[in-house]
């Protein structure tokens, strides 16, 4: 659990680190549609080396980078067996009933593989390198326009922040109550899979509990506060759009060109 780092802010003073939320926020996006253009060994190439190249920028280890892929590389081996064994078309190397090895089986794995892996890699650099609360500023800023058809864009923000803030809090608090049942002789990884499901509840309950008490109490310290949420609340942040966010739109925008012009 204390590997995934959904939520995680790493202070420091990088480019990367200075750039507007918005920004960041509409960059990240952008990427995940542009990888879509990727089609060839070129492209990946390409994207992956602006990638690294991104991640070098913020000046943050790599192996932090690593470490949080970690947590869901039973998904990305899933979804590329998937693609691997029922992908049809090309040369069959081997075939087993609804199973089969193709040239463009292996291809398309290779592909997906690479796809997940940049995704998560540039979702991971977005909030590592941006705090909760300027995320949830950004969004509330570019669904601003949603107000005029009565969307409650405030309160949206408010829900994603405090998601954010505590994503990292349940997953350490988790570790704890793993770590002390198995103080207690629990062994997580005995049995088979019903069994295993069934070990997760002394788990589930207590960190369901302490969730509800959490949000109880900061309900209260809101209303303690006077807290009131809507267009009119000012903000201690004020966010500022700079030459550095402009220089990187500037360079996705070429990079998407660069993407156009390898695409076979």
């Amino acid at each position: 659990m204390s590997n995934i780092i959904l939520g995680r802010y790493i202070d420091g003073g990088s480019i990367i680190h200075r750039m507007d939320s918005r920004a960041k926020l509409i960059l990240s996006l952008y990427f995940i549609v542009i990888v879509f253009l990727c089609n060839n060994w070129q492209t990946y190439a390409l994207l992956g080396i602006f990638t690294l190249a991104c991640v070098l920028l913020s000046k943050i280890k790599m192996s932090f980078f690593i470490k949080g892929v970690r947590p869901l590389i039973g998904l990305i081996l899933i979804t590329v067996l998937l693609q691997l064994f029922f992908t049809s078309g090309g040369t069959v190397y081997w075939q087993w009933g609804p199973f089969k090895l193709t040239s463009f089986g292996i291809i398309n794995s290779i592909y997906i593989f690479c796809r997940i892996v940049l995704i998560v890699l540039m979702s991971t650099l977005l909030t590592v390198t941006t705090t909760p609360l300027e995320i949830a500023d950004g969004l509330e800023s570019l669904m601003a326009p949603l107000r005029k058809i009565k969307v409650p864009v405030d309160e949206i923000a408010l829900m994603i922040s405090i998601a954010l803030r505590f994503v990292p809090t349940l997953m350490d608090e988790t570790q704890k109550i793993i770590n002390a049942q198995r103080a207690r002789g629990v062994n997580f990884g005995e049995g088979n899979l019903f069994k295993q499901a069934k070990m997760l509840i002394p788990i589930l309950i207590p960190l369901f509990v302490n969730s509800i008490k959490r949000a109880e109490d900061l309900a209260v310290a809101m209303e303690a506060r006077g807290y009131q949420g809507g267009p009119n609340r000012t903000k201690y942040r004020q966010q500022h759009w700079h030459l550095v966010d402009t220089v990187g739109i500037v360079v996705f925008l070429a990079l998407t060109g660069g993407l156009m012009l390898l695409r076979g």
